[in-house]
């Protein structure tokens, strides 16, 4: 699409992301310096193929959080305290990506997709500053609780629960306050690791959206949250270095090559795999955060030692 085709308003609403995301990145490569991270810092091969294969399956619309956290814990990666700010720094870039991708493409109202980004926006940077700061053992229940909420979320889509949808391209009324009201709650949850797509896409079909808008406003809901609420963690060091970038540098590629290549893919094999991967996950974090209580260590909560 041509940039005189996208419009002013997506032009304003690019100009506005491409600046969030150039301020992201300024202080991700502050922080990485100011830490001493740069040099040996670069990514194994194992976190680059993680990045690339779990934004491919993103922007397929299966969602990366989940997925990135079962194997962080599954190969003990990252410290789970790290976890929540490792996934939301490192797959931001590969969302900004997308959301750049699908709100170019996909016809939705402004004023809604504005609306809820910004609601989205404001409820993770709430929201990351109170996850940056948890204790351990409390990131451990709620990322627990998060994957076992991912967990029936895939479950829900597998059998065909998710609501179907109307027509609409924007909200009006009462539908739009509740959109907006929805999409606050659900940026807060994305910085403890609750996924917001397929939230988002429940949330918009509830309402009588054609559920092919959803994806505008779940991208580029998280295309927006994901660099602002991570700038809280990285101010706080919440997360890890390596890996995130792993997850950035990974995941662009696997971004372009499932939007501009592949397409679509039947999918729904692959979710219900999915969905045992995260209750394996979900049962390691509470089971870590259950020895975090009693004073024993989990061994499964720490990454292994270095060579």
């Amino acid at each position: 699409m041509s940039i005189a085709g996208l419009g002013a308003a997506k032009l304003v609403l690019f100009s506005a992301l491409l600046v969030i995301t150039a301020v992201f990145a300024a202080a991700w490569v502050r922080a990485v310096r100011r830490s001493r991270q740069s040099g040996g810092a670069f990514p194994t091969p194992i976190e680059l193929l993680l990045g690339f294969v779990t934004n491919f399956f993103d922007t397929l619309g299966i969602g990366s959080f989940a997925p990135t956290t079962s194997f962080f814990k599954l190969r003990r990666m990252v410290p789970d305290e790290r976890i929540p700010g490792t996934l939301n720094v490192g797959h931001a870039p590969p969302t900004v990506t997308q959301a750049l991708i699908f709100i170019a493409i996909v016809s939705v109202g402004m004023a809604t997709l504005t609306a809820l980004i910004a609601a989205s926006v404001a409820g993770a940077w709430l929201g990351a500053g109170f996850v940056s700061g948890l204790p351990r053992r409390k990131v451990q229940i709620g990322m627990g609780g998060a994957l076992l909420v991912a967990a029936v979320l895939f479950t829900m889509t597998n059998l065909g629960l998710i609501p179907g949808g109307g027509d609409a391209l924007s909200l009006q009324g009462w539908r739009f306050a509740a959109g907006v009201a929805g999409n606050f709650v659900l940026g807060a949850l994305m910085t403890l690791g609750i996924g917001l797509y397929a939230p988002c896409m429940i949330l918009v079909s509830l309402l009588g959206m054609n559920p092919i808008a959803a994806f505008p406003i779940m991208m580029g809901s998280c295309a927006f949250l994901m660099p602002v609420g991570s700038l809280r963690f990285i101010e706080k060091g919440s997360y890890a270095p390596r890996p995130a970038l792993g997850l950035a540098l990974g995941g662009i590629p696997g971004v372009l090559l499932a939007a501009f290549v592949v397409k679509s893919l039947p999918l729904t094999a692959l979710r219900w795999l999915v969905v045992a991967v995260v209750l394996y996950a979900a049962v390691a974090m509470l089971r870590s955060a259950r020895g975090e209580a009693g004073g024993e260590v989990i061994p499964a909560s720490s990454p292994p030692a270095a060579p």
